[in-house]
């Protein structure tokens, strides 16, 4: 808390006879007090907690006379900071010795004022916390019986409804037992919290004394019972489906059930399941004749049409793999996507034929099957008669890499359809019909978008954004919104949600439980779901139904998916504690394409396979691997999980996985930057942007925009930072590092020239662009997308300007012209027509003159 308030509480435990005996024994025979054999425990079991190796624990020192203060008489106490340092692969005994060793240098000082130490370390007093040592481990001598003849007495702790540290463990001997006390912070901890702990405690004691060369990183925290609630127990749902299908012979069952039920709902007109199949299979034809069949890797460089889902289910009908090359992308990122891939056909419409990425592929087109409208017949010249199964690829997704190189997740059949049963086991038909489908294909919640209302009989509403869907006449079709939080939270504010929407789902970033009361407060949503999942383990992973006025958890693992949350050494966590998710199960990717480093680096074999810990039999051909996630997590008491960031320099924007270290790399890879950094901070509206920084090379200066520029002719527009700040040097900590949190606010880029607006509309336009960038200084002619604004922010400033104007300015208006003075003659045009069109439309009895009109 900003202020301690000091409230605490008082636990006690009784440890057994036996481990108190055992416990002296082992420190008798290290030369140890039982004090030193506990303080070792105890530093052991802080240091599993928290996941630190370095630890400070205060250790009370009494003593009648303090240094420097002989003229004072009475009892004193003072704080000793005890420091340890923790290896993990260092044996029990090993570590008791050197704790032996500093607790014996550290008293030599045990008479040096504590509040002195501070003040030579230059250590501020901090209202929140107590500093430098804030966990104290202390023993009291005298506690139980004590026999005075006729007048027998009992010595009890006080127990203290207050507590000056976070945690405080006392230990005392009563008869043959020990006893440990702990007062804690009630700000920070619960009876339930402390009560865990003494029983974690207890079973590390037991484990020391059993096997005390044990490396430290090996010694359990959890019972028998607890480690098989946490790997068994709350992973142990099973949903039955069919793993050798794929997820063509879905559909295609489907298509067979219901030919003449609407399939897609688009601007452009509806298509049946017939009718999509039926076209779906003419190009499969074509693509089997070229060459393609299992694990064919095919381009998909189409944009968001009916022609997209014919080019998708096409390739899988083919026996193909898919892989996405989105249109708007970098002409770079998509080469570099079609060499990685090594792709030998891109399937395209005529319309984007000038626009195909460079590389040596042969290219159909899905829109013109007349003989001579494609390029084929050179990369594959012997056809691929393999029958894809449930282990074929479906598709491949290329996500940002920490390594500067975007990388292709490689997903199986299997994956997809085990996705399809957790939707129909999750979801209602009647949710399913209407599903909005607007996320770029190169994402994989279009996966679930796509495929799981078309291979259950659902329809969805083909979309090009969700923001502008409310003006749309499809708007009125669509039932289930996927999506990101900040999207969705952007429509609540707009008043856009449609009234059809029924059921929300939600993942990809932080889900607010203001939000989630905000969509139960419209009276045509009726459930909202946050789920959880990386794109390495198709879509979604875990996932709850939020309710209103509640906490916010990731919820619990889906049916055939295990949730492991684990330590650095891969150790199930208790309850509480802090870990990194690591997911098994059926839906994970083959790994990563041509990348079999990487691969062997995130996908592990999964240590608690094979029936272990009580778990059942995996089923035949079950995938006996885990990947690790690298998001921060931790079980709660009730089986959900709590989400708590990331454990690298991974960051969401806007619901974009984005690695800092790709945006890093291709910003170093500019000629004149020597160092450069980039990081993610709040916009002071609830969400991230990213931020760049760069220090260019010695006597070559170099401009904030010439690097941006650099960036966006790299990368996506969501991986372009919102500003690049060219600085001299960095700031350093004391130890010679760059101090991230000491890097200034951003170098926000504007115009070259300033200029100033010139109209009513553009003064408007400027002061709406004030409000929502937080910047001081806009003229006309700056782009509104390199001052930091997106689509959501964009979002806002239309909204204003309509109810400002009563104009109906869209989305795609202000992306054709992102500058005031632009986005002024875009509004004046449409005012100048609304004003012409008035007359005739109601004021019949009165004509205008020319010269009026």
């Amino acid at each position: 808390p900003p202020e301690r308030t000091y409230a605490g509480a008082f636990r006690l435990h009784v440890l057994p006879a036996d481990l108190t005996r055992a416990l002296k024994q082992l420190g008798s025979d290290h030369e140890c007090t039982l004090f030193t054999t506990l303080l070792a425990g105890f530093a052991l079991f802080l240091h599993r907690l928290s996941g630190q190796d370095d630890l400070v624990i205060g250790i009370p020192a009494a003593a009648q006379v303090m240094d420097g203060q002989d003229e004072l008489v009475g009892h004193f106490a003072n704080l000793l900071p005890v420091r340890s340092r923790i290896a993990g692969e260092l044996p029990f005994t090993d570590f008791l010795v050197e704790t032996r060793r500093i607790l014996g240098a550290a008293l030599e000082h045990w008479r040096y004022p504590f509040g002195e130490l501070l003040q030579r370390l230059n250590i501020a007093r901090d209202s929140s916390r107590m500093p430098l040592a804030n966990v104290v481990f202390n023993s009291t001598r005298l506690r139980g019986r004590l026999d005075f003849g006729d007048l027998p007495a009992e010595v009890e702790g006080n127990a203290k409804r207050f507590s000056h540290f976070d945690l405080n463990f006392n230990f005392a001997v009563t008869g043959d037992a020990l006893s440990i006390g702990a007062y804690y912070s009630t700000e920070l901890f619960d009876d339930a919290t402390i009560e865990r702990w003494f029983g974690h405690f207890e079973t590390l004691l037991r484990a020391i004394v059993g096997t005390p060369a044990r490396s430290i990183r090996r010694l359990p925290l959890l019972n028998p019972d607890e480690r098989r609630r946490v790997l068994v127990e709350w992973n142990d749902r099973r949903l039955p489906y069919d793993r050798r299908a794929t997820i063509a012979q879905l559909f295609e069952a489907q298509a067979a059930r219901s030919p003449d039920a609407i399939a897609v709902i688009a601007e452009s007109g509806d298509v049946t399941y017939r009718e999509l199949d039926t076209r779906a299979e003419r190009l499969a034809s074509r693509l089997r004749a070229a060459g393609v069949g299992a694990d064919t890797l095919v381009g998909v460089f189409v944009d968001r049409s009916i022609e997209l889902l014919v080019t998708i289910f096409g390739i899988l009908k083919a026996g193909g793999a898919y892989v996405p090359l989105d249109p708007k992308y970098p002409a770079e990122r998509l080469e570099f996507i079609v060499g990685d891939a090594r792709l030998p056909i891109v399937v395209t419409r005529q319309s984007l034929v000038s626009q195909l990425p460079a590389g040596g592929f042969d290219f159909l087109l899905v829109d013109d099957e007349t003989p001579g409208a494609s390029r084929l017949g050179r990369s594959l010249a012997v056809p691929n008669p393999t029958q894809p199964t449930g282990a074929s690829l479906a598709y491949v997704l290329y996500t940002s890499g920490s390594t500067g190189r975007p990388k292709g997740v490689a997903m199986p059949q299997r994956s997809v359809a085990a996705l399809v049963a957790w939707a129909a086991d999750c979801y209602r038909p009647e949710e399913l019909d209407g599903v909005l489908f607007s996320t770029s294909a190169s994402f994989d919640i279009s996966v679930f978008e796509i495929f799981c209302p078309l291979c259950l009989g659902g329809r969805i509403v083909l979309a090009e954004n969700m923001l502008e869907l409310a003006d749309r006449p499809i708007a009125s079709a669509v039932r289930f919104l996927s999506g990101v939080p900040s999207a969705v939270a952007e429509l609540v504010r707009l008043n856009r949600v449609p009234a059809s929407v029924t059921t929300i789902a939600l993942a990809g970033e932080p889900f607010p439980q203001p939000l989630v009361d905000a969509l139960y407060a419209l009276p045509h949503v009726r459930r909202v779901f946050e789920l959880y999942g990386p794109t390495e383990t198709t879509v979604y992973s875990t996932g709850s139904l939020r309710r209103a006025a509640t906490r916010p958890t990731l919820g619990t693992p889906f049916p055939n998916e295990q949730i492991y949350i684990l330590d650095r050494w891969l150790e199930p966590v208790p309850v509480g504690v802090p870990g990194e998710i690591c997911i098994g199960g059926d839906k994970l990717a083959r790994g990563y394409l041509n990348r079999p480093d990487l691969t062997a680096e995130k996908f592990l074999a999964n240590p608690f396979a094979g029936g272990g810990d009580g778990a059942p039999a995996a089923p035949a051909g079950s995938d006996n691997r885990i990947y690790r996630s690298g998001d921060l997590a931790r079980w709660c008491p009730d089986g959900t999980i709590e989400s708590l960031g990331r454990v690298d320099h991974q960051v969401k924007i806007r619901g974009f996985r984005i690695e800092l270290g790709e945006v890093e790399a291709t910003l170093g890879r500019h000629p004149l930057v020597a160092e450069c950094a980039v990081i993610a901070r709040s916009d002071g509206s609830g969400h991230n942007r990213l931020l760049a920084y760069a220090v260019p090379r010695a006597g070559q200066p170099v401009e904030s925009r010439e690097l941006r520029e650099h960036l966006q002719r790299t990368l996506p527009d969501y991986m372009v930072p919102a500003a690049v700040t060219v600085l001299a040097h960095w700031p350093r900590t004391a130890t010679g590092k760059l101090d991230r949190n000491a890097l200034p606010d951003p170098e926000l880029p504007g115009a070259a020239e300033y200029a100033a607006p010139g109209t009513t509309t553009e003064e408007l336009l400027v002061e709406i662009w004030r409000e929502v960038l937080g910047i001081p200084r806009i003229g006309v002619h700056d782009n509104f997308f390199e001052l930091g604004g997106h689509s959501l922010l964009a979002a806002q400033v239309i909204a204003r300007v309509n109810g400002a104007l009563e104009v109906e300015l869209t989305i795609r208006q202000f992306f054709a012209a992102p500058t005031v003075a632009g986005l002024a003659v875009t509004i004046e045009a449409a005012l100048i027509q609304e004003i012409k069109a008035q007359p005739a439309a109601g004021r019949a009895t009165e004509t205008l003159t020319p010269a009026e009109e």
